[in-house]
């Protein structure tokens, strides 16, 4: 994932990024809470890690600046363990909140929680998407290929739901890998990941071998393609 870390004390930004950076995520670093504000807008993060105690705009500011943007999941941290900032920066929308010190074995953790609820929440649990010869019924958990009912595993199924939101898009690993409930963190998370997708494909594609639907996008992700991608919602 593109994680954004805002956070004043440079030493503490930076080893949050050295961290993300050895668990595969890919860490955007910023001092103050108009330069967050500024690489938000031209990065597009999928998470924020957020310091509340900046100097000018502070995170709160900066959380509700985010907020208003768009639905990007937003952790905060901060010295101050009270309640009333705890409940300030949720009522602004922040996703969770962290007491400093903090170990970043949590921090990794709560990243891989807020990651996964986030794509679950953005989950449609009816309607269905047709991709050419391909039908998926969100609310029947049911598949259709060319007019034949496909059997998948769960997480088969989870992985072709994540691509066929984002149809026609180049879908990262991390962020398949956290919509399907995985880490999205280790090595061995994306060599999994390809099994499944091999698999998907022995299902779906008339030649495996050479996909026309579930492509590789080598050393980013995959992608759904979608000449014609139909949603509907019932």
């Amino acid at each position: 994932m593109n994680i954004l870390v805002v956070d004043d004390d440079r030493d503490i930004a930076d080893i949050i990024g050295y961290s993300l950076r050895k668990e595969g995520h890919r860490p955007i670093l910023a001092y103050s809470g108009e330069e967050a504000l500024a690489l938000a807008e031209h990065s597009r993060p999928d998470l924020v890690v957020l310091d509340v105690m900046l100097p000018g705009l502070s995170g709160f500011d900066v959380c509700r600046k985010l907020r208003e943007r768009g639905p990007v999941p937003v952790i905060l941290l901060t010295a101050r363990g009270e309640e009333a900032d705890r409940v300030w920066g949720l009522d602004l929308g922040a996703d969770d909140y962290m007491t400093k010190p903090f170990s970043h074995r949590e921090l990794l953790a709560r990243i891989r929680a807020v990651a996964r609820r986030s794509a679950a929440a953005q989950t449609p649990d009816q309607g269905s998407v047709t991709v050419g010869e391909l039908e998926i019924d969100f609310g029947a958990h049911v598949v259709t290929m060319r007019g034949g009912t496909v059997e998948l595993t769960p997480k088969e199924y989870d992985i072709l739901h994540c691509l066929a939101l984002n149809a026609g898009r180049v879908v990262p690993h991390e962020r398949v890998l956290a919509f399907a409930g995985g880490s999205g963190a280790l090595e061995s998370d994306v060599d999994q990941l390809k099994v499944h997708v091999r698999h998907l494909r022995e299902k779906l594609e008339r030649n495996p071998s050479a996909p026309e639907y579930l492509t590789t996008v080598r050393g980013v992700g995959y992608k759904l393609d979608a000449p014609r991608a139909v949603f509907t919602q019932s």
